[in-house]
């Protein structure tokens, strides 16, 4: 199930969220430890909606009954290369945990901070290092499973994610305009 492409959002506020185990003494020695994986969190929001523009996208949220429904949703702005990538780009094997990938059929560029995703996966990565051509693709987070040979997605890289919390509410606005705003929460399986 995918999340409605229009209207487009206005904004989005990208968050990536890597729980970490810190504590400070007195005397300003510091200690941190890794606890967990990575989830990417984002907030979008919307132009005023006529209600028309509106109901479509408010009907598929409560239909999704809080944070139990798992959908895709393809943040247009921010799920497409900033490079010049073209073609159909594959993985050879990786290992979990591992923080680079080699791909083959690569034309053109990707650059750092694009994101992808590999076809077995429902989880979305980041690259640390532009990638022209073929080659090792390094990513974060590490792999949270292994990586066969696989098509890696770099335009309008879907989203696995669900609500981020169980209420839902819009404001309606002078002139009959809903402002509204949507948090998703990468759903990892």
């Amino acid at each position: 199930m995918s999340y409605p492409t229009s209207p487009a959002f206005n904004a989005i506020n990208l968050k990536s969220e890597s729980p970490t185990l810190f504590s400070e003494a007195v005397n300003g020695r510091q200690q941190s430890r890794k606890i967990g994986g990575q989830k990417w969190t984002f907030t979008a929001s919307y132009a005023p909606l006529t209600r028309t523009e509106f109901n479509p996208v408010f009907a598929f949220v409560v239909s999704q009954q809080g944070r139990h429904g798992v959908f895709t949703v393809v943040p247009t702005s921010i799920s497409s290369t900033n490079g010049t990538a073209s073609g159909t780009v594959t993985t050879s094997a990786a290992t979990l945990g591992a923080a680079s990938v080699t791909v083959s059929g690569l034309t053109g560029a990707l650059k750092a901070g694009d994101l992808v995703k590999f076809s077995g996966h429902t989880k979305v990565y980041m690259l640390t290092a532009d990638r022209s051509g073929n080659g090792v693709m390094a990513i974060t987070p590490p792999l949270i499973s292994a990586v066969g040979s696989e098509t890696v997605t770099y335009t309008n890289v879907p989203f696995t994610v669900r609500l981020a919390n169980d209420i839902q509410s819009y404001k309606l606005s002078v002139g009959n305009f809903f402002k509204y705003e949507v948090d998703f929460i990468e759903a990892l399986s």
